[in-house]
């Protein structure tokens, strides 16, 4: 993914980096004839060297589940959207992950096991991981809300130091799961996994999908059915939006993880079908 400064993807960067002679030279070279099933997780030179090899797959993670009319979609529908979510990555089988059980295809989502073993705390800091925005479209206003102190992880830094309101941190997983673990809530973007970790740990959300991703958007609808408050533009009073924020009380449902022994098993008697 390329994206643009505040909040967007750069489809020109995204466009001109595509290969299609290359896509098809390494879906042809990897060495899958050997095997009897390929678990695929959205990759599309995968998905295409099983159908040229004639190779069984399954479509196993969270873009499985948009195979499903009934996973949530926002309000205005994008026919690009739909088709990458369709056609991207194809397979015989699919087993979806998301936050909900949509259809019967659908499954919990896979919680890392540092998250699942956490016991979670509250230090009253807020963790913030948006990599579609640069730091000066969002600086001023988290330095606006000045009681309230932000764990920012960010592209560029490299290494932890604290201006202000606001203590930088290069962008690290095992960093990352602290806070998260220890924080009242996190401002993210309309992915999957992150909320999915957060409501699992019965954090507060804000997000704030990427503009233009459908997928996010699509995520985002989801979330914004759970009660979560979704947030589609940062403008001047985006510190005002912060604080109405942390001042709601919302009761969010109790997220499960994948029992992943159990997926495995699901998955292996699908494929005997």
């Amino acid at each position: 993914m390329h994206y643009s400064k505040c909040g967007g993807l750069n489809y020109w960067e995204i466009t001109k980096n595509i290969r299609p002679r290359q896509i098809y030279k390494d879906a042809d070279a990897l060495p899958l004839k050997k095997y009897d099933v390929i678990i695929n997780d959205f990759d599309s030179i995968t998905s295409l060297a099983c159908k040229m090899q004639k190779v069984h797959s399954v479509q196993l993670g969270h873009q499985a589940s948009f195979i499903s009319q009934a996973t949530p979609r926002p309000e205005k529908k994008s026919l690009m959207g739909e088709m990458i979510l369709k056609h991207y990555a194809t397979a015989p089988k699919n087993i979806g992950l998301h936050f909900e059980k949509y259809d019967s295809f659908i499954l919990p989502p896979i919680i890392k096991d540092e998250i699942v073993q956490a016991t979670p705390t509250n230090l009253k800091h807020i963790t913030v991981y948006l990599p579609s925005f640069d730091k000066d479209c969002l600086e001023k206003a988290f330095n606006k809300v000045s009681d309230v102190h932000f764990h920012w992880f960010l592209q560029g830094i490299e290494f932890k130091h604290t201006i202000g309101n606001i203590t930088y941190f290069p962008v690290n997983q095992k960093k990352f799961n602290e806070s998260l673990i220890s924080c009242e809530g996190i401002i993210t973007g309309g992915g999957f996994e992150t909320p999915a970790e957060a409501l699992y740990l019965g954090k507060k959300i804000l997000s704030i999908p990427i503009k233009s991703h459908y997928e996010q958007e699509c995520n985002a609808a989801a979330l914004k059915k759970m009660g979560v408050p979704v947030v589609y533009e940062v403008g001047k009073n985006f510190n005002e939006i912060i604080e109405k924020w942390l001042n709601l009380t919302i009761d969010y449902p109790k997220m499960q993880a994948n029992n992943i022994p159990e997926t495995l098993q699901y998955m292996f008697d699908t494929y005997r079908e």
